[in-house]
């Protein structure tokens, strides 16, 4: 299967736009989605994901820009990209009395027309894959959320789908049901790429390669996420425990011009400090050598501050609320 685009891009969206009643709902977003990740896409209630998904899966069209998946556009070309992608509901819906493998078997047969023994092999395969080998014959109605969500991924991926949009796989799940969405999903790692949205950071911490934040419509970041959680631009702290006549030390970092502020704090006789920089090389390269030019002081640790993705989700939405 061939599904790299040019650039390395499974999905690429340009100045994606939708405006419901002369609404944005969405607003020149742009996005890009690199093949074999699993791409986080975060954002409040209301923030446009909802609205994003619809369009990438050919439910609504854009008002403005575009998107292509697998380098096809998603309007003029939104059933050869439906071929090629699976998707799961928030709240995905069974009939009640059928058996898990009753409903994959159901889910292949649109797929394949195949001999009947390679169906089962494929039906047989996503049980597995999901964990549900020994809940297989029992009927759906007896399944617990988690059970529900696997089984749904596995409907989704039942065609051996390139692309995989999960919409909140793991929302309103107990803690063992979402280990368990989450598991699967880093298994899934090497056959698809994820596109998934979710309020759950901790998840997202837990299994994304790349985050994008959306806010009212509009796109607050896209990075990596060990880059966010990293901290960027005025936003990178460097913490640095050192013992000693600290004074000149401090004085000759404090007065660098890629220092935007230092914080110093005592510590059972050694001092903390928080160096918040706007230019991390510099703070690299430079930071420890003026600190131990006076033989006097002694440094004991020293490292990037890395944050959390809920204060760095705040930050962004917060900052972006205020505008």
């Amino acid at each position: 299967m061939d599904t790299n685009t040019s650039n390395g891009n499974v999905i690429h969206t340009q100045e994606l736009t939708k405006t419901y009643k002369g609404v944005n709902a969405l607003q020149g977003l742009n996005l890009q989605v690199p093949r074999n990740s699993i791409f986080g896409f975060l954002g409040p209630n209301g923030a446009g994901k909802s609205t994003t998904i619809k369009m990438l899966l050919g439910l609504t069209r854009p008002t403005a820009g575009k998107a292509l998946i697998f380098e096809k556009d998603i309007t003029q070309e939104s059933l050869a990209v439906r071929r090629k992608v699976g998707y799961l509901a928030q709240d995905p819906r069974y009939y009640e009395h059928m058996t898990a493998r009753q409903t994959l078997r159901y889910t292949a047969r649109f797929f394949y027309q195949g001999p009947k023994d390679l169906i089962e092999a494929r039906v047989e395969e996503m049980l597995e894959l999901v964990g549900l080998e020994d809940k297989a014959d029992r009927p759906i109605k007896g399944f617990s959320g988690g059970e529900r969500q696997r089984l749904g991924i596995a409907q989704a991926q039942v065609n051996y789908p390139d692309l995989l949009i999960l919409d909140e796989p793991a929302a309103s799940l107990d803690p063992q049901g979402r280990r368990d969405v989450l598991t699967v999903m880093e298994t899934l790692r090497k056959h698809t790429t994820i596109f998934y949205s979710t309020h759950i950071l901790d998840d997202v911490q837990r299994v994304s390669d790349r985050v994008a934040i959306l806010n009212r419509g509009g796109l607050v970041a896209e990075a990596p996420i060990q880059e966010l959680l990293n901290g960027s631009g005025s936003s990178v702290v460097y913490n640095v425990t050192i013992k000693g006549s600290v004074s000149g030390a401090q004085a000759r970092v404090a007065r660098q011009p890629w220092v935007r502020s230092l914080s110093a704090k005592s510590n059972n006789g050694a001092v903390n400090w928080q160096v918040n920089v706007s230019d991390a090389d510099a703070a690299e390269d430079q930071m420890l050598r003026l600190i131990l030019e006076d033989r006097s002081v002694s440094v004991k640790s020293f490292g990037r501050k890395t944050h959390n993705l809920e204060e760095v989700f705040l930050s962004m939405v917060g900052e972006e609320s205020k505008k």
